[in-house]
């Protein structure tokens, strides 16, 4: 594992630790991607596909999965309360990091990201597979209550806006933070209801905090990044995109490398995210 100077580096590993661990004790290796056909078309050995459309979001309401969906998702993927689970996926681990948050959310302690992701096991030429596994399966229960610390709603995020305490970090990309864009250049499902941004937000896309091979930044360039845009040890932060994902590898970043206490809003600006009561900010430059 790679130290970086980040304040919880036990939380990722790289990819020479997963090709050496392959068939470690009590381990599950989970892929979660973008593009919902790519396990199919390759994945390293032993690990199971969730789709994130289907695995990792509640199949009726715009919402996360509920306690009992994320039960069966473990067992049936051959987790346990005590097993330790490598997340990594395409799009420099978008959807692997939103799972990872999710794994928090419910309470699961033993939670690792692959460093890179997909692209970086794929470029370094490393072995896939087609095979699908078939765990037997786990015994999960979620106890307690989930750690809503990590989580935003409308209205905490309404409460935040001016207030200095509190930093609103939109992630998304400059054009749909002007409005010009309801979704990723080339992700138009789940485009948000209305253009723009939360009044006060600082646009940081989450992209910044990768290097050109899927890798996260060091501290010091994190620092620098965030730093420069307002966002310290100091202040709670609150990031946000459509649906969750981008959001959540900035929460990754902040909360996990530089123990800045942040939540993420789910379905922020997706489709029932941004109600038309809420207050936006569209840019007037083109």
């Amino acid at each position: 594992m790679t130290d970086h100077g980040y304040a919880h580096p036990e939380t990722l590993v790289e990819t020479d630790w997963v090709a050496a661990n392959l068939n470690r004790l009590n381990t599950r290796f989970v892929e979660v991607d973008v593009d919902t056909a790519a396990y199919d078309k390759g994945h390293i050995l032993g690990a199971v596909g969730w789709n994130w459309q289907t695995d990792t979001q509640d199949q009726v309401r715009r919402d996360i999965p509920s306690p009992e969906d994320c039960q069966s998702l473990m067992e049936r993927s051959g987790i346990s309360n005590d097993t330790t689970i490598i997340l990594y996926g395409d799009n420099n681990n978008w959807f692997a990091a939103y799972a990872f948050w999710l794994l928090k959310y419910y309470g699961h302690e033993y939670g690792r990201l692959m460093n890179g992701g997909r692209k970086k096991w794929l470029a370094e030429g490393r072995e896939t597979t087609t095979q699908n596994p078939q765990p037997a399966s786990g015994q999960y229960e979620i106890t307690g209550t989930p750690n809503n610390e990590l989580r935003a709603l409308r209205n905490l995020v309404e409460e935040s806006i001016g207030r200095t305490d509190r930093a609103l970090v939109d992630v998304r990309s400059p054009a749909e933070f002007s409005g010009e864009l309801l979704a990723p250049e080339g992700l138009p499902q789940e485009g948000a209801q209305r253009g723009g941004h939360i009044p006060g937000a600082a646009n940081i896309g989450w992209g910044q905090a990768v290097a050109e091979n899927g890798t996260f930044k060091s501290r010091a360039e994190l620092e620098d990044i965030y730093g420069s845009q307002g966002i310290s040890a100091d202040k709670q932060v609150i990031a946000y995109c459509r649906i969750g994902e981008r959001s959540s590898h900035t929460w990754y970043v902040l909360g996990i490398y530089w123990d800045i206490p942040t939540r993420v809003t789910t379905m922020a600006l997706g489709p029932n995210g941004a109600a038309p009561s809420a207050c936006l900010l569209r840019s007037l430059s083109k």
